[in-house]
């Protein structure tokens, strides 16, 4: 969806800056200067208007949370929404995370979470697509041992291409998948994104699927 512009934005981000990330790939290795702690870091990649993430820091205040979103607008849109919680473990940048590598340092991030991210459906665009196994390989390189990601979609070609790319890298474990989030009794159901919130609105089933980077055993929850 087109974003509406936004007037005299680059001055209108000034009075956020305390959330705001200008330079986010110098903090690579050094994220903890951004909050002023030693606290573990998540990432949401494509965080759009930030509803889900200002939800996971309320809920989890001693964790620290940077979502990233390529559209300076909307990542705009998330700062005003951010503002008035009082929340000071949430920052925001904008960018496109092509090479996980450059942003964040091995085994930085405790936790990563894709929600609805651009299918990409022509076959010759599979690479950009966020759960590639050349992103599968950096998320491994960032997370933490027994790190974790969680991918919810809408779509189920990307859902497929997903799991057989996780499959055919074996590079992390999935401990939780259901082609039916909502009527699975799983805790990723508790906290929405704006885009999720929509698609149950319209009856649709959500994908979902959690992996962790360490080589335990796999436990697969169906639903």
């Amino acid at each position: 969806m087109r974003q509406r512009k936004v007037k005299n934005l680059e001055e209108r981000l000034k009075s956020h800056n305390r959330f705001f990330v200008e330079d986010a790939r110098r903090l690579n290795g050094r994220w903890s200067r951004a909050f002023g702690n030693e606290n573990d870091l998540y990432l949401e990649i494509g965080s759009g208007k930030g509803s889900f993430l200002i939800k996971q820091a309320g809920a989890h205040e001693y964790r620290n949370y940077i979502g990233v979103e390529g559209q300076l607008s909307v990542a705009f849109r998330a700062l005003q929404k951010l503002e008035p919680t009082g929340l000071a473990n949430v920052r925001f940048a904008c960018g496109y995370v092509d090479n996980p590598g450059e942003w964040f340092s091995e085994c930085e991030v405790s936790g990563i979470y894709l929600n609805f991210s651009d299918p990409w459906p022509k076959k010759g665009h599979a690479h950009r697509r966020l759960t590639h196994r050349n992103y599968l390989r950096q998320y491994q390189k960032i997370l933490k041992q027994d790190g974790f990601v969680e991918f919810k979609t809408d779509n189920a070609a990307l859902f497929d291409f997903t799991v057989q790319e996780i499959e055919d890298t074996g590079l992390f474990a999935i401990c939780e998948i259901t082609s039916d989030l909502h009527n699975s009794g799983l805790d990723a159901s508790q906290i929405t994104s704006e885009y999720e919130e929509k698609f149950i609105a319209a009856g649709c089933r959500i994908n979902y699927v959690r992996l962790v980077r360490s080589g335990n055993e796999r436990v697969l929850h169906f639903q």
